[in-house]
């Protein structure tokens, strides 16, 4: 009788397993264009290249409309889509408004160069031309180049209540960085390695703020900030400074992908709360060391990060499609 419950019990777990979608991962695979658009990928970095010689701005927004297109709904290309007077779309939720514009224009000017091939034409999502971008702004930047895996369809819907609660804020602890990205399968080291995308980044003075001027009814200025640090960024965002200034996440290499990020933060120079905690926990700091220290294993941890940021939420068969215009559905 034991035996039978034990047969019926996997029985069922297999009919469970067996009902569910297939994994993502599976879906994808490095080449899928081999015979469809063959050369796509020097298309599309060609495209890249030419974006980033006329702006730097290219490298972190483009990075950083992957990240906000992959943890809202997966790695779909719906943060592209504009909204319509029946459909407010995720790039208008207030966590978006930020996304610069140049992330946008790179994805679509890469697109319009894919489809100028009449083989390609409607051949490749704008989904896999944003990943694709994303590791070549990355490796233009001096950061490590990676074989990308391909073959994610276009989501069909976005709206910007899906955004609601999926983005990290600058003043999150290492508790709620680690909920939200094990939310999609990532580790507290794959966070950790993400995070250093802010070795290109820029910021908006309001987003720290609140680390300058009135962090705490015992101390003004965040004490975990590196006192001459503090100071110049007093200097560079006064009080009632322009909304649209934005300065450099990296004080020291901020046009070079690199591990410097994690040389910053053991210096008190992490710009965001969520970036200095990295560090100031003792939890994830031995990995912020480390990577601190060697710049090879932090660019194999990154790849390994951003290969599986780029497996989540992929959409197959009737779930997607290859939009004719990144910023539209078909």
């Amino acid at each position: 009788m034991a035996h039978f419950i034990t047969f019926l019990l996997v029985l069922s777990l297999s009919l469970t397993f067996s009902l569910l979608p297939e994994t993502a991962s599976a879906q994808l695979r490095q080449n899928y264009y081999a015979k469809t658009c063959p050369n796509v990928e020097s298309i599309v970095r060609n495209a890249v290249t030419k974006k980033f010689r006329q702006t730097f701005v290219t490298v972190p927004a483009t990075i950083r409309l992957f990240f906000h297109d992959c943890f809202v709904q997966g790695c779909d290309a719906s943060v592209i889509i504009q909204s319509t007077g029946s459909n407010k779309a995720e790039k208008d939720h207030p966590d978006n408004l930020s996304l610069a514009g140049d992330g946008f224009d790179t994805v679509i000017k890469a697109k319009q160069a894919v489809d100028a091939v009449p083989t390609c034409r409607n051949k490749v999502s704008c989904a896999d031309i944003l990943a694709m971008a994303t590791r070549d702004v990355i490796a233009l930047s001096g950061g490590p180049s990676y074989a990308v895996e391909l073959g994610r369809l276009d989501g069909l819907r976005s709206t910007a209540a899906s955004v609601n609660g999926k983005l990290p804020h600058p003043d999150f602890n290492l508790n709620q960085l680690n909920s939200m990205f094990a939310a999609h399968g990532l580790t507290q080291s794959d966070m950790i390695a993400l995070s250093a995308a802010h070795t290109v980044g820029f910021s908006h003075c309001s987003k720290f703020s609140n680390r300058i001027y009135n962090f705490s009814r015992q101390s003004a200025v965040d004490p975990t900030l590196n006192r001459a640090y503090a100071t110049q960024l007093q200097q560079m965002c006064p009080k009632n400074v322009d909304p649209r200034i934005a300065i450099n996440m990296d004080p020291n290499t901020p046009r070079a992908f690199d591990n410097v990020y994690y040389k910053n933060l053991q210096q008190g120079k992490g710009l965001f709360t969520s970036d200095q905690v990295l560090f100031t926990d003792k939890r994830s700091k031995p990995v912020v060391d480390a990577w601190a220290a060697n710049s090879n294993t932090f660019n194999s941890a990154f790849i390994a990060a951003i290969t599986k940021l780029g497996r989540v939420g992929v959409k197959t068969g009737r779930n997607g499609n290859i939009r004719r215009n990144c910023d539209a559905f078909n």
